[in-house]
């Protein structure tokens, strides 16, 4: 039954996308360079207290502590111990293909994503193994036991069918008992778990979306074309839900419980300045953090140079948009 209620409420779109009325655009306020990420690859920011957190797709036993200021921040690595990975129902193709990309690329977890709640746990992503890691700010880490319907309906209503396009993003309620999952691409999804006595698991079911096809890049892009829709990043901000939307070079506010677009800025003008434009045919964003005052948006440009040579991933500020992030259209 719970099956069938995710079926029945998952959103399936498969027509290329072309915004009617083109997204406000977002101001830059300031670029930072990151040094010290031994596998780069930046690839999630979290917000715990007033420390910024990162974590690189290519490194499976330590997460970074940023050194923020103004110009080049600083990464410092802070080990942890990663007990074995339990099985969240991922088909043995997918997990098997993972294994055999670890051995290339490095990462055998591919963390995609973190945040944390309001007690300084920090939960981080993989992507290969579609599971969650607990950090403690004390304590041994821990994978979150998460019930394995929330895998079977994510797939069932069309995520999690493609080798790296996997969970991208989560983020977590304060309180620390509830966390929604961004799957990527193809088709792109949104879903929410909750912690019950023992387990996490779906309150009624577990997918609030999953949509699939096409949109169109922003006209900034060069030699822009329609490009899958997807979702690179979550963040929680006042009770509402911020997708980092990679290849429409957007930040969009949805509703926390039906996933509904709300609104949509683009920070496509300032990324896409010429000097900032990387060689890859898709968007490079990977990482976000809403608060009051703005938007921090990182960059994982897969250690490629962009056009003005910087090699290093790349945190943008943006600052919040007129009338701030509640703002009506």
């Amino acid at each position: 039954m719970r099956l069938g209620f995710a079926l029945a409420s998952a959103l399936l779109l498969t027509s290329i996308t072309v915004s009617a009325e083109p997204a406000p655009q977002l101001r830059l306020v300031s670029e930072h360079a990151v040094e010290g990420m031994r596998g780069g690859n930046l690839s999630g920011l979290a917000q715990c207290g007033k420390e910024l957190w990162t974590v690189s797709d290519r490194d499976d036993d330590q997460i970074y502590r940023l050194e923020t200021g103004e110009g080049v921040w600083h990464a410092e690595a802070v080990g942890i111990g990663v007990p074995a990975v339990p099985d969240s129902g991922l088909p043995w193709g997918l997990r098997s293909r993972a294994w055999v990309a670890s051995f290339v690329r490095g990462g055998d977890l591919d963390f995609e994503g973190i945040t944390c709640d309001s007690a300084g746990n920090r939960y981080v992503v993989s992507e290969a193994h579609a599971a969650v890691l607990q950090i403690p700010p004390t304590g041994p880490t821990a994978w979150l036991k998460i019930s394995p319907l929330m895998v079977r309906e994510a797939r069932a209503s069309g995520m999690l069918l493609r080798f790296n396009a996997l969970f991208e993003g989560l983020a977590i309620n304060p309180e620390g008992d509830q966390l929604w999952l961004a799957a990527e691409r193809e088709s792109r999804g949104l879903l929410l778990i909750k912690r019950k006595q023992t387990v996490w698991d779906c309150d009624g079911g577990c997918v609030l979306l999953s949509e699939a096809g096409k949109e169109m890049q922003p006209a900034q892009f060069p030699r822009a074309r329609a490009m899958p829709r997807d979702f690179a990043d979550l963040s929680l901000f006042n009770g509402k839900l911020f997708t980092l939307e990679r290849n429409a070079f957007e930040i969009c506010r949805r509703d926390a419980v039906t996933a509904k677009v709300e609104r949509c800025w683009s920070y496509a003008e300032e990324a896409l300045q010429e000097n900032r434009r990387y060689p890859q045919d898709f968007g490079l964003a990977e990482a976000l953090i809403v608060d009051a005052e703005g938007a921090w948006i990182g960059i994982d440009n897969n250690t490629g140079a962009r056009a003005d040579g910087e090699v290093r991933p790349i945190v943008w500020r943006f600052a919040a948009p007129d009338g701030g992030w509640s703002a009506r259209p």
